[in-house]
This record gives C-alpha cells, structure tokens and sequence, in this order.
C-alpha cells in the first residue's frame, strides 16, 4: 500500500526530529538539568541496558545527572537510522551507534508524542561483538 505524499512529509518530519534528539542522552545541551531530564522522560520510562539489566527512570536520571557534573568528551557516530510507526504518536527509532571509536552498540528507543512535546517511553542498547 502506498503513502500519500502528506503521509511522507509527515514521516520524514518525525524523522527529522527524533534524529535531533538521538542518540537519546548523548545530545543535553549543556547545564542540562534534573527537570530538563524528566521533560524528557515519559513517566513510565525504562531502559534495558547492554549488560541486559532493566532500569526505572528515576535509577537512569540519577545516573545521568551524576554523568553530566563531570562531563568527558563523547565521541559518538549514528548510522543506520530508521523510524517507524507502531501507534498514532508513538514511533520506534532504530540506529548503530559507535562510541569512542570502539565501542559499537545497536539502539532502539520508543517515543510518543504528546502536542508538540516528545517524551522517551523504552530505549535499549545491545552491544555488537566482533565476528
């Protein structure tokens, strides 16, 4: 079934703009605050992380907020960036991320979107081992 070139512009809007906001974490502005990460954060919010542990929002935001005191240089590169639809306003972002040059990880987040504000609902990083 095609999409109507409204439908396209759509998508590629939301893909664009979740683009900005991945890889989720990795883009605060700097002095980002507590609140700025709770804006951020759909209230049901959890992350399973690439040890394959789950974690609550309030363990991911206590974590952040500790990491953004002493900020290091992050170097990270996105590829493979893809979008889709699963509800009205939720989408599922899927990406490779290499961080540091070395450490390659497959991400995938669900976002819903709420008016004009987007929240985070599910991310989940998977390390890539080398064949």
């Amino acid at each position: 079934m095609k999409s109507s070139p409204a439908a396209r512009r759509q998508h590629t809007s939301v893909l664009q703009e979740l683009q900005r906001r991945e890889p989720v974490f990795h883009r605060l502005e700097p002095g980002a605050t507590r609140a700025d990460l709770e804006a951020m954060t759909d209230p049901e919010f959890c992350e399973v992380g690439a040890s394959g542990r789950r974690y609550g929002r309030e363990y991911v935001l206590d974590v952040l907020e500790k990491r953004f005191e002493n900020p290091g240089e992050d170097i990270w590169e996105v590829s493979d960036f893809h979008c889709q639809a699963l509800a009205r306003d939720t989408y599922l972002v899927t990406y490779t991320l290499l961080q540091q040059k070395q450490r390659l990880t497959r991400r995938a987040s669900i976002w819903r979107r709420r008016g004009q504000e987007w929240s985070i609902v599910y991310h989940q990083g998977t390390v890539v081992e080398a064949d």
